[in-house]
């Protein structure tokens, strides 16, 4: 992990669990602990970036572990569709929230 930057903030991962509802991106639990799980996970090049995290509860992400995402969804037989949508829609929502655009002078 030491090898590999690491960019996501507090104040990202406080945006990144508001904009889940407070509950595990992968089954919906509220009311536990979030933890930090790297969509696509660092063993396959992922990143704790803003646009590869989700919060999820301490179970989904001991049994995700370093597995796929679709693959692992598929198999708990959660909704992988409903997922991908949804991650898709806070990541885009939240890099635009936090890229900071450079204007050039004069511009």
């Amino acid at each position: 992990m030491a090898r590999v930057e690491h960019d996501l903030t507090a104040e990202q991962w406080t945006a990144l669990t508001e904009a889940w509802g407070g509950g595990c991106a992968y089954c919906g639990v509220t009311g536990t602990p979030l933890q930090r799980d790297c969509v696509l996970p660092i063993s396959r090049g992922g990143r704790y970036t803003l646009d590869n995290i989700a919060p999820a509860c301490r179970s989904c992400n001991a049994s995700k572990c370093n597995d796929e995402v679709t693959g692992w969804l598929r198999r708990k037989r959660l909704d992988e569709r409903a997922f991908l949508v949804r991650h898709a829609a806070v990541r885009n929502a939240l890099v635009a929230r936090f890229t900071e655009t450079v204007v050039a002078p004069g511009a």
